[in-house]
């Protein structure tokens, strides 16, 4: 996908996909992001530091086709509240109340420098996941763990638990490891850091080809720090 393309597919009101083109790249020139369209803020930074999860296509599932697409606070903010304030999320990602909760978490990383991009996940075109990508290495994770460049985080929810407990969570991290891995080819690992409490998590990642490789305390959790390596994508 183009620039071009993806502008047309990101502008808003009062900016075309010309001016969107032509707005990125002088906010490329001259650090000027304050003048953007806010849901073109995740396109310039992901851009630099993430290669743009929200060109990286569909991966084909036993569930179905699932893909990532960017969050957008204007189109998605109801249905990630209603899922922030499901008891099974709200025990780990402590984010129940009202929209301008979740709507604060989701500005910390849309406004910041592209670090983490909020995503979707989409199987076979419905919203049915929550998703952070990350640059693990320039997280304070960092500090917990002997990272490497271009590491490559995720957070997850399931978002409808009639979706919960069959196994798609396995399937979906799957999924996503073989995303970052095909799509980021600085990227030689994939992390996470579920709660060790969360023990669904936990055998998740451990059946989608993830290892623990440690147990480690950060600030709000215990976690086990789970890594899926790239020289290991062929074989799983």
């Amino acid at each position: 996908m183009s620039l071009t393309d993806t502008a047309a597919d990101l502008a808003g009101p009062g900016l075309d996909a010309p001016d969107a083109v032509d707005a990125l790249l002088a906010a490329r020139r001259h650090s000027d992001v304050q003048r953007l369209n806010a849901d073109l803020l995740p396109l310039l930074a992901e851009a630099d530091l993430l290669d743009s999860p929200a060109t990286w296509g569909s991966v084909t599932t036993r569930a179905g086709a699932f893909r990532l697409e960017p969050v957008r606070p204007g189109r998605d903010l109801d249905l990630l509240t209603a899922w922030m304030n499901d008891p099974e999320v709200d025990a780990y990602w402590e984010l129940a109340g009202p929209a301008a909760v979740t709507a604060a978490h989701l500005r910390s990383q849309i406004d910041g420098d592209g670090r983490s991009i909020p995503c979707l996940g989409l199987l076979d075109g419905t919203p049915m996941s929550y998703w952070e990508i990350y640059r693990a290495d320039l997280d304070p994770l960092s500090r917990h763990y002997p990272a490497r460049p271009h590491d490559t985080g995720i957070h997850l929810l399931i978002g409808d638990g009639a979706n919960r407990g069959r196994g798609l969570g396995t399937a979906l991290l799957r999924a996503v490891a073989d995303l970052v891995l095909g799509n980021r080819p600085r990227c030689t690992r994939v992390v996470a850091e579920p709660d060790i409490r969360n023990t669904p998590s936990v055998s998740a990642f451990l059946s989608s080809g993830f290892r623990c490789q440690a147990e480690i305390d950060l600030p709000e959790k215990r976690a086990a720090l789970m890594v899926r390596e790239r020289v290991l994508r062929n074989l799983l």
